[in-house]
């Protein structure tokens, strides 16, 4: 069905002569359908020769396919009737659903087109340039209609639009009246657009759009501001002409953003018909891409906070010491985040103490410190304390000007993060839920560094009850050792070495290493310093003492290995000292003569608990005046730097020189040279024992 007022020609058919033209076309639902409609208008107007039509006829025939795609999202109908006195275009589309009451009419020639329906741009467009329009409703779907008549041969022979002049509104003799926007006009204004390969191009897009406005409706001035929520407060966008004199009347139209975007367009313009709707035209088209850049700022800026929050994920996982995790705290919120900004954990009466802060400005750190630690009723304290009980945030008040948030890490209350606000504005919603996930990692940081001192406390316990406390002193012999634990500190090693005294010129050395590491590794070492203590206290020979070991280890060393290195020491009456050497699997001493000769001494045997029998031949090695034997685990020899070892033969050459030091001094130095051999942590504990006949002979 087709309603038409002030006419004869209907939307959906047109009747004519040979020289008629009809097209019809079926389009679907997409960015290029607009195009593909226009082109088939102007093939149609080339061909009946109706050219001076074609600017009005492109630019309606743009918005109303455009407003079809955009709303109905159906395939469309384009439906283009021709003859020698004008043009009827024809966009139906397939949607269901009612459609806006709009009664077909003449065109309007009327100033005033401020109460054309505003169901889409283009209705206000077609209600202005097309000679009769009006709407179609059929049962698969809706349409419309508009018709463009040639104008009178017998006038200028020029389209008034065509040449690009305004069209002179008003009756015969009337004072001119406002000028009402060309076709060329209208259609540079739709097509402007920003530049998309600008770095920012809303204040050059928002330029444009006022001066072409401004000129259309011949505003002296105008100006577009923004409010973008940064704090920085209402800025200017663009401006247009002069400034506006007080009293006069300013046409305003807000933009359409979403918060914390607010706009506001604004022109200096005698009122008319046209001005409003072309001023609300333009704040529209102004909006959509403000708000994409919103958008596209929000995006920007939630990247932002993600690698920001990633980065101190990083930071803070690296560190496992509390005092240090607590310390960067701080200065990770500031300045981003806050003015300043204070850590308080919690002791255990419950109690909180200031752990870490940092301001800004280092010279107001001082004043910070002060005022934390004032206490009252509404002192900071009193609102950290309220904090730490809480789920969320608490507000503090001036002069502080800021927050607390609990630091809570797997249901444990750890103590409070307090941010100050910024210098010139509040925190926004995005920068608090960053301070909230921050206070989160921050909270689980700080768990997992005391979890990881507490475990580095018990290791280092637990491997001093391996080792002695000290090495017995006696007088003409020397005992030294020197211990370095793998680089993990909250790791238990395997390495241990013992001197046990047997009798009163007899003593037991024990060096021994315990296959892996850890708690298991321990505890195996301790079962066999034990054991080894228990046989030799009864006096059982070594190689018994070892057999026993070994069956023990079997039965009870949970897969676990060791290799060992059992030394019996006897001192004669003229101090020489005899050395019954056992070797479990462990690699050769070093003895080093007081001549400065070194070489490796023992002969191997099968490390203890892999197999249900060992051997484990003895060695007898006489030590004179200043000779040493040096004992040592593979986390010596094993020392890498890159792909190179320490090595035994180095480990020899570096003890040759030390002939004629001490014992102190010589697992000091060999120690030394086994540390600086790589930059690296040691991978591997290091244990060295030295024994060295001091007597003067």
């Amino acid at each position: 069905m087709s309603a038409e007022a002030g006419g004869t020609g209907t939307g959906g058919a047109a009747t004519g002569g040979t020289g008629d033209q009809l097209r019809r076309v079926r389009l679907p639902a997409d960015r290029r359908t607009p195009a593909a409609a226009r082109a088939l208008v102007r093939s149609v107007l080339a061909e009946v020769g109706l050219e001076e039509l074609l600017n009005e006829a492109l630019l309606l025939t743009t918005e109303l396919s455009t407003n079809a795609v955009e709303h109905a999202r159906t395939e469309l109908d384009i439906e283009v009737v021709a003859d020698s006195s004008g043009l009827t275009v024809t966009v139906s589309d397939f949607a269901a659903g009612p459609i806006d009451d709009v009664t077909a009419r003449p065109r309007n020639d009327l100033t005033d087109i401020s109460q054309v329906s505003e169901r889409g741009r283009g209705l206000l467009l077609v209600d202005h340039f097309a000679s009769r329009w009006g709407t179609t409703h059929q049962a698969t779907g809706k349409g419309v209609w508009f018709r463009l008549d040639r104008k009178d041969p017998a006038g200028s022979g020029q389209h008034p639009l065509e040449a690009g002049h305004a069209v002179s509104v008003g009756g015969a003799g009337s004072p001119p009246g406002p000028s009402a926007p060309s076709a060329g006009a209208m259609s540079a204004l739709m097509q402007t657009a920003p530049d998309p390969y600008a770095d920012d191009p809303l204040p050059t897009f928002a330029a444009d759009l006022l001066v072409r406005v401004g000129d259309m409706v011949g505003a002296a001035g105008g100006a577009v501001r923004l409010d973008r929520g940064d704090g920085a407060g209402w800025q200017l966008l663009a401006r247009y002409g002069r400034q506006p004199r007080p009293g006069d009347e300013l046409l305003r139209v807000p933009l359409t953003v979403h918060r914390p975007y607010a706009g506001e367009l604004e022109l200096d313009a005698a009122p008319s018909g046209y001005a409003r709707p072309l001023a609300a035209l333009v704040a529209e088209r102004l909006s959509l891409h403000l708000e994409n850049d919103r958008l596209r700022r929000a995006d920007v800026r939630r990247q932002t906070w993600l690698t920001f929050l990633a980065e101190a994920s990083e930071l803070l996982a690296q560190s496992l010491d509390v005092e240090l995790t607590m310390a960067l705290i701080p200065q990770l919120v500031v300045p981003r985040l806050g003015q300043w900004c204070a850590v308080h954990v919690t002791d255990e009466w419950g109690r909180l103490k200031l752990a870490a802060a940092t301001h800004a400005d280092e010279a107001v750190l001082p004043q910070l410190h002060k005022m934390l630690k004032e206490d009252g009723p509404e002192s900071v304290q009193s609102r950290l304390r309220e904090a730490s009980r809480s789920q969320g945030q608490v507000p503090i008040g001036a002069p502080m000007d800021g927050f607390a948030i609990p630091l809570v890490a797997r249901g444990q209350r750890l103590g409070t993060l307090a941010v100050g606000r910024h210098q010139r504005h509040r925190h926004d919603p995005d920068e608090v839920a960053v301070l909230e996930d921050v206070a989160r990692r921050a909270a689980l940081a700080i768990e997992n560094a005391r979890i990881h001192d507490e475990r580095r406390k018990v290791a280092h316990t637990l491997q001093q009850s391996l080792l002695p406390p000290v090495l017995p002193v006696v007088e003409g012999i020397g005992f030294a050792a020197e211990y370095v634990p793998t680089g993990d500190a909250a790791e238990v090693g395997g390495d241990f070495y013992d001197v046990v005294p047997l009798s009163e010129d007899r003593w037991l050395v024990v060096v021994g290493d315990v296959s892996g590491k850890g708690v298991q590794a321990a505890a195996v070492t301790g079962l066999v310093r034990d054991v080894i203590r228990v046989l030799v206290g009864d006096g059982k020979p070594l190689p018994e003492a070892l057999a026993r070991l070994n069956g023990t280890l079997v039965e009870r060393g949970g897969g676990r290995y060791c290799t060992l290195a059992l030394a019996a020491v006897d001192r004669d009456r003229t101090g020489r000292l005899t050395v019954s050497l056992y070797l479990a699997g462990h690699d050769r001493p070093v003895l080093v003569r007081a001549d400065g000769r070194a070489s490796f001494v023992g002969s191997g045997g099968t490390a203890l608990g892999l197999l249900d029998s060992i051997t484990s031949p003895a060695a007898e090695v006489r030590l004179g005046p200043g000779d040493a034997l040096v004992f040592y685990t593979d986390g010596v020899t094993e020392r890498r730097r890159g792909r190179e070892l320490f090595g035994i033969e180095r480990l020899r050459d570096a003890a040759a020189p030390l002939a004629g030091y001490s014992a102190e001094v010589v697992a000091a130095r060999l120690r030394a040279a086994a540390i600086n051999f790589s930059v690296e942590s040691p991978r591997d504990d290091i244990a060295i024992l030295v024994l060295r006949n001091d007597s003067t002979g």
